[in-house]
């Protein structure tokens, strides 16, 4: 009898530290048996997933959407059958995150899994941190990609300015001063870029985009100034519709989207055909609607999906590295905005970007119709 009542005291204190140790420890856990019964949790794991004492008892499958994980019964399952120690990461209905570790518990003198405990370690911060971290890498990536793009576009501009100024003692000089022009439009254009690449340079490699309220008539107007050498070149007729005409955003991502859907109008253009753009703007459910409407060789349907892919061309009549849609595509992913494309092959196409209208920019187009 002794011994017995050494062994129930033995188990009491056993279990008192137990109790003592769930009731302290600032770790949120859980204790469920083989038979998937929440048997014991922790005092922090209350606050996190929203338990009650009167969750003890209860299948663990009844209060998993507090989890926010509904593979959480399959998984403790497979480690009470495995014995393996499984990691998940999981997010909870607070919108938390935390690493989970399902740990079997052992019968030593059984040598049998009796159940899990399955331990949470708060990660919130860590995932936005990488979540920032990916961000700012995308950003970098998109702002290196226009940079280099952004860069090859005058540099064209200076090759035919510089093509033309050859050919224009054969000419007259007429046209000298246009010429000098669109050269001197080159290097300052180039300019730019290279002072913004210097700028995210000293930001410690940081690049803040900085919104704005813009005239999109204003935009337009620097994009025909850049593409002047390429328009006169081919001959293209460049006109604009313009309804909603300004909108809070950041002024070289608009320049870039605008001035890739021109270039990229000019570049396909229909042989034999003057190239005509039309860009205009429209407002549709508190978003403006940018439509640049061309009459150039137009897209295949299947090819509607793969032509906002880097790097990848829908014809081989232009030169070109593929990177000006996947730019404009970034642009406006990166502004919550969508772009869609319709087009006939041998008619032309049309790309419509929608992007939302900002408070600033809806009340000074209701001041201006007042």
């Amino acid at each position: 009898m002794e011994d017995q009542s050494d062994q129930i005291n033995t188990l009491i204190e056993l279990n008192d530290e137990l109790e003592n140790y769930f009731r302290n420890t600032i770790i949120p856990q859980l204790f469920v048996d083989a038979h998937l019964i929440l048997r014991k949790f922790t005092p922090p794991a209350m606050r996190q997933f929203k338990l009650a004492l009167t969750d003890v008892g209860r299948p663990i499958a009844d209060i998993k959407e507090n989890l926010r994980f509904p593979a959480i019964v399959d998984n403790i399952q497979h480690v009470i059958e495995s014995g393996e120690i499984l990691e998940k990461e999981i997010q909870t209905t607070d919108m938390r995150w935390y690493q989970m570790n399902i740990i079997p518990y052992v019968l030593v003198k059984e040598n049998k899994t009796n159940g899990v405990i399955i331990t949470f370690v708060e990660i919130t911060m860590r995932v936005k941190d990488f979540k920032e971290q990916e961000k700012l890498i995308s950003e970098h990536e998109m702002l290196l990609d226009t940079i280099s793009h952004d860069i090859k576009s005058p540099l064209t501009a200076l090759n035919l300015t510089v093509q033309m100024l050859k050919m224009a003692p054969e000419r007259g000089m007429e046209k000298f001063p246009f010429l000098v022009d669109n050269l001197e439009s080159s290097l300052v254009n180039m300019q730019h870029v290279i002072t913004e690449l210097t700028k995210s340079r000293w930001q410690k490699y940081r690049y803040e985009a900085v919104q704005e309220l813009l005239n999109v008539e204003h935009i337009i107007e620097d994009v025909r100034m850049t593409l002047a050498p390429q328009i006169h070149e081919s001959h293209a007729i460049v006109s604009s519709n313009i309804g909603p005409s300004e909108i809070v955003f950041v002024r070289r991502k608009l320049r870039s989207l605008l001035y890739n859907l021109v270039n990229n109008a000019i570049k396909y253009a229909s042989p034999g055909r003057r190239p005509e753009i039309l860009i205009k703007t429209e407002e549709e459910d508190g978003h403006m609607i940018i439509s640049v409407i061309d009459n150039g060789i137009g897209i295949a349907r299947e090819n509607f999906k793969t032509i906002f892919g880097k790097y990848q061309r829908f014809s081989d009549s232009a030169d070109g590295n593929g990177v000006g849609l996947y730019l404009v595509k970034e642009i406006v992913n990166s502004a919550e905005g969508k772009i869609t494309v319709e087009s006939e092959v041998g008619k032309g196409s049309i790309f419509k970007v929608s992007l939302k209208l900002e408070d600033a920019a809806r009340s000074s187009m209701s001041d201006k119709e007042n």
